[in-house]
C-alpha cells in the first residue's frame, strides 16, 4: 500500500515534486546520515585497529575488559529469559483479559521509557542500599544488591523489561483471539493453545523484542552507573569500562570495547530488517 501511495503522489501533477527538490532531498538525508552515523561509526572502528590487530586482541584480552565483557554477557543472560516470560504474560494478560486497573498497568508499561536511567538507578540505590531498612535488613542475610551484580541485573531489569511486552501488545491486538477461540472449540487445553497458535503468530515480534532488550542490556550505561560503583574487575560492563579506559586515555582499549557494542549494533539493526519482513 505504502509503494501505491508513493507512486501515485508522484504521479498527481498537482502533488509531483520537481526533479531538483528531489535530489535535493536525497541529497540532504545521505549528507546527514553520512556524518551523524557513518562516519561516526567508521571512526570507531578506525580507531580501535589503528595500532594494528594485535594490538586489538590485545586490549580486549586484558583483565578489566575481559570482566566487563563477561559481567555483560552474565547481565543479559539473566535479564533475557525473564524480560521474554513477563513481556509475553504481559501482553497475553492486556490483549486478552479485561480487568480492573488494566489502564494502570498499560501506563506503568511506558515507566521505563518515561524515567531517566539515571534516576532509575538512583531509585535502587534509595530502595537497596546500605543505609536503608531493605538494603541493610539483605546486607544481614549475606545479599548485597548496590554497588554488586545484583543491582545492575536489576537496573538493566527494569530499563529493558518492557520492551518485549511493547512489541506483543499492538501485534496482539491486530491479530485478536479468533485463532485462539477456534482451537479451544476444537478441544485444545489453554497450554496447547499456547503453544501451537499464539506463539506461532507472535513468534518474529517475540524474537524482535529480545534483540531489542539484549542490545540495550548490553549498551545500558546510567542505570547500571549509578548501582555498580565501578569497582574494577566486579562491577564494571562494558560502556562503564569504555568510559574509564578513555579518561584514562587507553584509547585502543576505549575504542576496542566500543567497536564491539558498535558491531552489537550493526548486528542488531540487520535482525530489525529482516524481523519487519517476517512480522
Amino acid at each position: 500500500m505504502s509503494h501505491t501511495s508513493s507512486y501515485l503522489y508522484q504521479k498527481n501533477p498537482a502533488t509531483r515534486d520537481k526533479p531538483w527538490v528531489r535530489w535535493s532531498l536525497i541529497g540532504i538525508a545521505v549528507v546527514f546520515m553520512g556524518v551523524m552515523l557513518v562516519v561516526p561509526l567508521v571512526s570507531v572502528f578506525y580507531e580501535a585497529l589503528k595500532e594494528g590487530w594485535q594490538a586489538y586482541q590485545a586490549a580486549l584480552l586484558e583483565p578489566d575488559a575481559l570482566a566487563s565483557i563477561k559481567l555483560t554477557l552474565i547481565t543479559a543472560a539473566i535479564i533475557l529469559p525473564i524480560n521474554t516470560i513477563i513481556g509475553v504474560a504481559l501482553a497475553y494478560l492486556i490483549t486478552r483479559h479485561q480487568f480492573r486497573g488494566k489502564f494502570v498497568i498499560t501506563t506503568l508499561l511506558d515507566l521505563p521509557f518515561a524515567v531517566s536511567p539515571v534516576v532509575a538507578g538512583l531509585m535502587f540505590v534509595l530502595v537497596f542500599g546500605a543505609n536503608t531498612r531493605l538494603g541493610g535488613y539483605l546486607e544481614s542475610m549475606g545479599i548485597q544488591v548496590i554497588f554488586a551484580t545484583t543491582g545492575i541485573v536489576l537496573a538493566t531489569l527494569f530499563v529493558t523489561f518492557a520492551f518485549i511486552a511493547r512489541e506483543l501488545i499492538p501485534l496482539m491486538q491486530a491479530q485478536g483471539d479468533s485463532e485462539e477461540q477456534a482451537a479451544l472449540t476444537l478441544g485444545a487445553n489453554g497450554w496447547q493453545m499456547f503453544w501451537k497458535v499464539t506463539l506461532p503468530n507472535i513468534k518474529w515480534a517475540l524474537l524482535y523484542g529480545i534483540i531489542l532488550t539484549n542490545a540495550r542490556a548490553m549498551g545500558e550505561f546510567g542505570a547500571v552507573s549509578v548501582v555498580s560503583g565501578h569497582i574494577r574487575g566486579e562491577t564494571n560492563t562494558v560502556p562503564l569500562m569504555i568510559e574509564i579506559a578513555y579518561n584514562e586515555y587507553a584509547f585502543t582499549l576505549a575504542f576496542a570495547l566500543s567497536s564491539l557494542l558498535a558491531l552489537l549494533a550493526l548486528i542488531t539493526l540487520v535482525a530489525q530488517g529482516l524481523m519487519s519482513h517476517k512480522k
